[in-house]
């Protein structure tokens, strides 16, 4: 008798949940940036294109409660905060590397088959 393959389901699906966590532009970005070491805020928001300072706020506190990011508070005047992987966090890193190669490896051809679809399946002009 065949196996059975298994039933998808949204709340069993390991992908759907890693996807949950890595999905957003902006948390593949600031880990990213943080790939290189420990970082402050500022330094973050200067390293990061176009993230406004309540999306890294918020990014950085999702990563955190994740567990993928380590937040430290240095007792300073003026007060300043650090940022850094987890040893959980630094294992995705290989993994953004692979997709980073992968898109300049490949998207040129996802490109250019949106082209074709689009080419195939434009709309005529209506004659008025």
């Amino acid at each position: 008798m065949a196996e059975k393959e298994p039933r998808v389901s949204i709340e069993e699906c390991s992908y759907r949940k890693v996807l949950d966590i890595v999905s957003s532009k902006w948390t593949v970005l600031v880990m990213a940036a943080l790939s290189g070491g420990t970082r402050r805020y500022g330094e973050l928001r200067r390293r990061i294109a176009d993230i406004s300072q309540k999306m890294l706020t918020q990014t950085l506190r999702q990563l955190e409660r994740d567990g993928l990011v380590e937040r430290n508070a240095i007792p300073s005047v003026p007060p300043a905060v650090e940022y850094k992987l987890t040893p959980l966090g630094e294992t995705l890193i290989p993994h953004f590397r692979e997709m980073r190669q992968w898109a300049h490896d490949y998207y040129p051809l996802v490109e250019r088959a949106r082209s074709d679809y689009d080419r195939k399946h434009e709309m005529p002009a209506t004659m008025d």
